[in-house]
């Protein structure tokens, strides 16, 4: 059955190839990847690059799911400031993680440039406050990412300079991060596809895993087929539940829905946000957009936390837009998408193994650069080097309430009442 969430200005723009075969029979391999998205892509690219026979299997086809569907923000970071990383971790790690997050926008900027990936890569990304409490937040940020750990790229940008990055009123200051930026986020996920190939993965779409059990070796089966593999990454982030119950305790799945316009022309495109830069603000319900590369707004604002999708989802996007920009109450809407966001408790990504299963999910709306960083140090534990891997799988986290029936309902309502912030 056709995806309802599946129409979106990415996939329109870009020329499939052919889809792989579905995995038939059995096969070995030293390491089995599940999941064609960010994350799975990055790992059996990076350990075929180490010498591993590599497979990895998907259950529709590469960039399916919410690496082929998201906002397209490459921001650099944590979903946790630094000074609360800090009083979470201690100084030591705290710094540490931080700086291993940073260095993830490079791992993507090299794929891009190793592979030849033609994504609509653009510099730049400016996150607003939307409160003047969230702008004195920010300032803590930007000293500790500054001077504490010499990065010295984050530009604390006053509330009466807001109109130089950004044409919307209302925001009370930002930071402006121009090794940040945006892309077209299924072109870069079919690169990797075509890079992991390449590099000898044995890649299987419409291959959707009915159960992974832990042995030596694990086996991974399929309607159709099974691998038997040394190591499993599983890299189903949002779906990570469906095949890992416990480790899926951790995450919550979460809609999120995406508009784009019609084409707006390049000097109309620009005076709605002069800097180029990917924006999304600090509202707990946030709104983030940025220009693509055909001059279109790609806008999201608002979510909804009950599985089922509104009837209209350009109809329910479109208010959130209008409400920053009154000035395109006459564009038209040509695309309107949504999809999964997994998220964690403490917004930050979970790391961990259990057995000879490796996995990596949570990323909570950061994942555009974190998967391929959580895809390089999935392959690096793969090999035992554990160092860098074990930053993050040492965060702790604690499960969502509520157990298999509950969990969903508590969950409704607790983002619901932290919604309500917003219009405090």
């Amino acid at each position: 059955m056709a995806d309802p969430l599946a129409n979106s200005y990415y996939a329109a723009s870009v020329d499939r190839p052919a889809p792989h075969p579905a995995l038939e029979g059995q096969l070995s391999a030293d390491v089995c990847v599940v999941g064609g998205g960010f994350t799975g892509l990055s790992a059996a690219l990076a350990c075929a690059e180490a010498g591993l026979d590599t497979v990895l299997l998907e259950a529709e086809v590469a960039g399916f799911g919410a690496s082929g569907r998201n906002g397209g923000q490459l921001i650099p970071g944590l979903n946790k400031s630094g000074p609360e990383l800090v009083a979470m971790l201690g100084k030591a790690h705290a710094e540490a993680l931080y700086r291993l997050a940073l260095s993830a926008r490079e791992r993507v900027h090299d794929r891009i440039a190793r592979h030849a990936i033609d994504c609509d890569l653009r510099a730049g990304h400016f996150h607003v406050a939307a409160k003047p409490a969230h702008f004195a937040a920010f300032a803590e940020e930007c000293a500790f990412v500054n001077r504490l750990l010499g990065y010295e790229d984050a530009v604390l940008v006053p509330p009466a300079e807001v109109s130089r990055y950004l044409a919307v009123d209302g925001y009370h200051g930002g930071i402006y991060v121009q090794s940040g930026g945006h892309f077209h986020p299924l072109k870069y996920a079919l690169g990797l596809a075509r890079a992991a190939e390449a590099a000898g993965v044995r890649l299987f779409e419409h291959s959707r895993v009915t159960s992974v059990a832990d042995g030596v070796p694990a086996t991974v089966r399929t309607a159709t087929g099974k691998v038997r593999a040394g190591r499993v990454i599983l890299a189903c982030d949002a779906m990570m539940a469906d095949l890992s119950p416990d480790a899926g305790r951790f995450t919550m799945p979460v809609l999120n829905y995406n508009i784009a316009t019609e084409p707006l022309g390049e000097e109309r495109a620009r005076a709605l946000i002069p800097s180029g830069a990917a924006v999304s603000d600090s509202r707990f319900v946030l709104n983030y957009f940025r220009i693509s590369a055909d001059n279109r707004l790609i806008f999201a604002g608002g979510e909804k936390y009950t599985p089922k999708p509104p009837a209209d989802i350009a109809g329910f996007v479109r208010p959130h837009m209008l409400r920053l920009f009154p000035q395109l109450a006459d564009a038209r809407i040509d695309y309107a998408w949504g999809g999964a966001v997994g998220i964690t408790r403490n917004r930050l990504p979970q790391f961990g193994q259990r057995g000879n299963l490796l996995f990596a999910h949570g990323f909570s709306g950061l994942g555009a650069l974190l998967t391929t960083l959580a895809g390089d140090l999935l392959a690096e534990a793969v090999q035992g080097k554990r160092d860098r891997f074990d930053l993050f799988a040492r965060i702790p986290h604690r499960p969502f309430p509520g157990g298999k029936l509950l969990r969903t309902p508590l969950y409704v309502l607790g983002m619901a009442y932290a919604a309500a912030s917003d219009r405090l």
